[in-house]
């Protein structure tokens, strides 16, 4: 006879096919599920927070406000972006929060107020100035500034946080009237400073001696802190 049976033992659907008894043990590790990342230390707790606040103002910095999205601060902090919404809401949110990080030594100024008054205007100026003079805390407060100027919801959440967090602190501490009114024109003085000297770079204020300017802004911080 020509040719044997087709369907033997060795022939396919047999006892060694694929799902038979001779497979092995099957592979224990399950697939990988795509969607948030599990909750671990590195993307959630106190450190997460942090780094996420950190890399907003970096990319605020780098990017303007325009530009920055809470897809980019998420991938720069190593989180999801729904961390980040958990954390800090919306856009704005996140950027008032920055805004905060960026200005805590200004936040330190009224303690410098309430040293007293005699000098006020020449400790205020000199640690205005330091403030702005330190590449860390220069860098950070540049591009809030630049943000502000480019964009009016930067520009609101900022005013927001000066009005509230800054100007009406120096308030309280000053016994004059209208100080409030003050206050204010203290800040227009230091910011003016700032926009010429930092983002302008207009010359010959742009490099002038630190304690030159200090010098001659001294007395009329003092004057509008202190006087009657």
């Amino acid at each position: 006879m020509t040719g044997g049976p087709t369907g033997g033992a060795d022939s396919t659907g047999g006892a060694d096919s694929t799902g038979g008894a001779d497979d092995g043990p099957a592979d224990p590790t399950p697939p990988k599920r795509r969607g948030r990342p599990s909750r671990t230390d590195e993307t959630t707790g106190p450190d997460a927070r942090t780094r996420i606040l950190e890399a907003a103002r970096n990319e605020f910095a780098e990017r303007g406000y325009d530009k920055t999205s809470i897809r980019g601060i998420a991938k720069a902090a190593g989180v999801d972006s729904a961390l980040v919404h958990h954390y800090f809401g919306t856009k704005d949110e996140v950027f008032a929060a920055a805004i905060e990080l960026s200005f805590e030594p200004a936040l330190e100024i009224p303690a410098v107020l309430g040293e007293g008054a005699d000098g006020l205007g020449e400790r205020l100026a000199r640690y205005f100035i330091a403030v702005w003079e330190n590449p860390a805390s220069r860098a950070p407060l540049l591009a809030v500034m630049r943000s502000a100027l480019t964009h009016e919801a930067a520009a609101k959440v900022l005013r927001g946080f000066v009005l509230r967090r800054l100007l009406e602190r120096v308030a309280e501490a000053l016994d004059v009237p209208d100080a409030t009114f003050r206050a204010e024109l203290a800040a227009s003085q230091m910011l003016g400073i700032v926009m010429l000297r930092y983002v302008i770079r207009a010359e010959p204020l742009a490099s002038a001696d630190p304690e030159e300017i200090i010098e001659m802004v001294a007395p009329t911080l003092q004057r509008y802190l202190t006087e009657s």
